[in-house]
């Protein structure tokens, strides 16, 4: 269970996070100058070096996007320069990608964090270049909302499996639909039929807290508040519920932390994003009110999970039942140990879920709820606390990846294991880099009193 005994002063990571974005800049320059193009989208690292995994085109949006993190955290041109030039020329394709449930990550990472930058005045002004990064994020959250399973009550963006298929990660794809909705964009269908990409949005996130969290209520034997199913699996004639299922993960049964990641960090988030609307806009759609009840349900169930199932540090094994563990002995009270002979630990999972702990806490203690907001603060700060240093912030000048200890695929053996280990250990991946800087350049706005950071800035 993460010790919450221990307590990061939030003043304390001003210089840490100089430290990180140093680190950052020195990363971002040895992807461009030795990761060979041609090999199509870098993934993760093998010895210290990216390299690709062809699966689906889901993490070209995160190496673009960590460049403007990076701008927005330093003010580095340069880097900044780069990044517009490779969005421009590689991503066109990702926007009509009518193939993968990830625009939410490729473009609201690139796209969107373009146009909001420009809207938080961060670089300057262009109306034909505010327009071009409208269009995309309204063409790209048609075609994400463009995936879509009816099931009974309502429906879901199917995942790349099928449409079958609702996937916990997809929950971060909703941003795209409603981005797209806020620039008045809407989904056309057979007969010109306009379809609403905020019912569609806001159908996918009731359907991911109905099925893939669980509530402690009985829904099986298996059934622990807070659980995730990764993958959720539906009969597609008739719309029914069949089973969870898991495509990353150990077991159907068991929790993928980085699943539990993404529901951590996608409904925190968008419990923001509510408290941002008005009651018009989401009445037909049952109202704030029950909306925030259903999401703060997700969200915290969730939260709590992975407080009490993650070692006192705040950084996961992969999967809260994978069978060595049990190996390791006391593990959720000791810290995390990335380099035992059992299983791995899942960095990446960390960064995504400190994001979320930290934006639940924040919103919480805005609302008055001071007890429950400082839990889960203090969890996100102790999640990035431990993140910042050894072993798990990458300091080595030759290693391209800036988060250590991210694992990728357990199950089919694509992570490296390094020699004289048993389990894989000591590399980065693009997601996980991705979001150690997205959840620095939050706190960092935080500790500075900058605009408070959203995905929705790019829109207001």
């Amino acid at each position: 269970m993460i010790d919450l005994n221990i307590k990061p002063d939030l003043n304390s990571f001003s210089a840490r996070l100089k430290t990180f974005w140093d680190l950052s800049g020195q990363k971002i320059h040895l992807i461009d100058n030795y990761y060979d193009e041609t090999r199509g989208s870098p993934v993760f690292t093998i010895e210290g070096r990216y390299t690709t995994r062809g699966w689906t085109e889901w993490t070209r949006g995160f190496r673009y996007g960590s460049a403007l993190l990076h701008f927005d955290a330093t003010g580095d041109e340069k880097i900044l320069s780069g990044a517009r030039q490779k969005i421009l020329k590689e991503m066109a394709a990702h926007v009509s990608h009518t193939g993968v449930h990830d625009h939410g990550f490729n473009n609201v990472s690139t796209y969107g964090n373009l146009l909001r930058l420009i809207n938080e005045g961060k670089i300057p002004f262009n109306e034909w270049e505010k327009n071009f990064y409208e269009m995309a994020l309204k063409v790209s959250g048609a075609i994400q909302a463009s995936r879509w399973t009816t099931i009974k009550n309502g429906g879901f963006i199917h995942s790349f499996n099928g449409a079958h298929s609702l996937f916990v990660d997809t929950l971060r794809s909703c941003r795209s639909l409603i981005i797209s909705h806020r620039l008045g964009h809407v989904l056309q269908g057979e007969g010109d039929v306009g379809i609403s990409l905020l019912e569609r949005a806001l159908e996918h996130i009731k359907a991911t807290a109905a099925y893939s969290v669980f509530y402690g209520e009985g829904r099986d034997i298996y059934d622990v508040r807070g659980r995730i199913a990764h993958e959720s699996i539906f009969n597609i004639k008739d719309g029914s519920f069949r089973c969870p299922n898991t495509q990353q993960g150990y077991s159907a049964f068991s929790t993928w932390t980085r699943g539990l990641a993404w529901a951590i960090c996608g409904f925190a988030e968008q419990i923001e994003w509510l408290d941002s609307t008005s009651e018009k806009e989401v009445v037909a759609y049952g109202g704030k009110d029950s909306l925030l009840e259903l999401m703060m349900k997700a969200a915290t169930a969730a939260c709590d999970f992975y407080i009490g199932n993650t070692p006192v540090d705040g950084v996961p094994y992969w999967d809260t039942g994978a069978p060595g563990l049990e190996k390791l002995g006391d593990y959720l009270n000791k810290p995390s140990d990335p380099f035992n002979d059992f299983e791995p630990v899942d960095s990446s999972a960390a960064a995504i879920a400190s994001q979320g702990l930290l934006r639940l806490g924040h919103y919480l203690k805005e609302k008055g709820e001071s007890a429950a907001g400082d839990r889960y603060w203090l969890a996100g700060l102790r999640v990035l606390d431990t993140l910042l240093g050894k072993p798990y912030l990458s300091t080595d000048e030759n290693h391209q990846g800036l988060l250590l200890h991210s694992i990728y695929h357990r199950p089919n053996g694509w992570d490296h294991i390094p020699a004289g280990s048993k389990v894989p250990n000591g590399e980065s991946s693009m997601w996980g880099d991705y979001h150690i800087r997205e959840v620095c350049l939050y706190l960092q706005r935080i500790i500075n009193k900058e605009n408070y950071y959203t995905y929705y800035n790019s829109i207001r």
